[in-house]
């Protein structure tokens, strides 16, 4: 591999110039040059380097507008994978994905929760080499793994600084050992801010605008991207809304903050607050001990959108006070879009999505000046996961000497 400013900079335009042609689905080289701000000749030779690799092809002629038409240019998706690993406190889920990010493969399984770290990733890395094998994908076109997960955590050290799901998981290096495992290079990254750029690498939100993420899995995360970037903070720990506090006299949270959004609105309140209504409980099959949330709340949202009295006003409740949060991030950010994610978001979206709406809409300080609009993600319940591979491809597709596929 290459290495210095030069390389750097070369790498940097690789980069460039592969997501504008993934942006684009087919586009040639004089539209790369308009779009790109690069001279010709350097995009003639960009161009080259990507053919050589694979991951470019040719397929076809646009239209003359007086000349010689031109010869379109479109990714080659088979070229390249990379995986992603969404690490939650009650499931794991794996998604394969290809070079444009769109999913070929996926599995999800339970038990991790239930294990030490150096026995539930041998679990995770034999589930990701099954699925690999499942769809015969070749090891030498795998870029890497992203893992994704909740916070706080140190990229750097690719460790996560919360002792959940026990304390054995603080400050375990958890990238490192799935790297050595798998024989592939692991990112660590944070759940939300994963859910949030699949979202922009997939093209469900316009290439410049500025949209924050809300994530509710077990938990309730946030980021915020800018014209494809994904807004990071100082150690990467940032928008994480589910702990601002909306009650400074509520109860202490675990992060150390009072009255935090998550205990009011995150699946493990909701649960709480089922638990403690009446016949409730049985009503709706709940386990009495409340043992897995995302189970139960999934059981409450169901019969929420089913109309269920007793079950929509919890959900209405949790939705009342992410609107808090997501006024909040708009108006921090001056958003233009908020997109919801995760599977907490899967039975009942529509409710939460039409109240947090509405409530953005006529709460936002810039609303005289544009609406900001809330959406379901277009990546369902793998969002987190689907968004872990596609930071992989982000990172990995920058290199310069990246090696042809054996």
């Amino acid at each position: 591999m290459t290495s210095g400013p030069v390389a750097a900079s070369r790498a940097k335009t690789r980069g460039v110039v592969l997501d504008l042609i993934r942006a684009a689905h087919t586009v040639s080289r004089v539209e790369l040059a308009a779009n790109s701000g690069l001279t010709p000749p350097t995009i003639t030779q960009v161009v080259r380097e990507l053919m050589e690799h694979g991951l470019v092809v040719e397929v076809g002629r646009g239209t003359s507008t007086g000349g010689k038409p031109p010869t379109l240019l479109q990714l080659n998706p088979r070229a390249r994978y990379s995986i992603g690993v969404l690490f939650e406190r009650n499931i794991c889920v794996v998604v394969i994905t290809d070079l444009a990010g769109r999913p070929v493969a996926r599995t999800s399984f339970h038990g991790t929760e239930l294990l030490p770290p150096e026995l539930a990733l041998p679990l995770v890395a034999s589930r990701v080499e099954a699925l690999l094998g499942t769809v015969g994908v070749e090891r030498g076109k795998v870029l890497g793994v992203g893992l994704v997960s909740y916070g706080p955590q140190d990229q750097k050290a690719g460790v996560l600084l919360t002792p959940q799901p026990t304390a054995e998981w603080f400050g375990y290096p958890i990238a490192h050992e799935l790297s050595e495992l798998l024989g592939l290079p692991v990112l660590l990254d944070n759940d939300a801010a994963a859910a949030a750029i699949g979202e922009y690498w997939l093209g469900a939100v316009e290439q410049n605008s500025t949209y924050g993420c809300i994530y509710m899995a077990t938990g309730i995360g946030g980021a915020v991207v800018s014209a494809g970037e994904v807004y990071r903070g100082s150690s990467s720990n940032s928008v994480e809304i589910g702990h601002i506090s909306i009650d400074p006299d509520g109860e202490e949270c675990d992060c150390g903050n009072y009255g935090c959004l998550e205990n009011y609105a995150g699946p493990g309140a909701v649960v709480r607050q089922a638990l403690a209504t009446e016949g409730l409980v049985a009503h709706l099959g709940l386990d009495p001990l409340g043992i897995d949330s995302l189970a139960d709340f999934a059981l409450i949202a169901t019969a929420a959108a089913g109309d269920d009295p007793a079950a929509r006003g919890l959900i209405e409740r949790s939705a009342r006070h992410l609107a808090v949060g997501a006024v909040t991030m708009a108006t921090l950010f001056d958003l233009d879009l908020i997109v919801l994610a995760g599977p907490s978001f899967a039975a009942a979206g529509p409710i939460f999505r039409s109240l947090i709406e509405r409530e953005v809409q006529r709460r936002c300080f810039a609303k005289r000046a544009h609406p900001v609009t809330v959406v379901q993600s277009v990546s369902g319940s793998d969002a987190a996961a689907i968004g872990g591979a596609v930071l992989v491809l982000q990172s990995e597709l920058a290199i310069v000497d990246l090696p042809q596929p054996v």
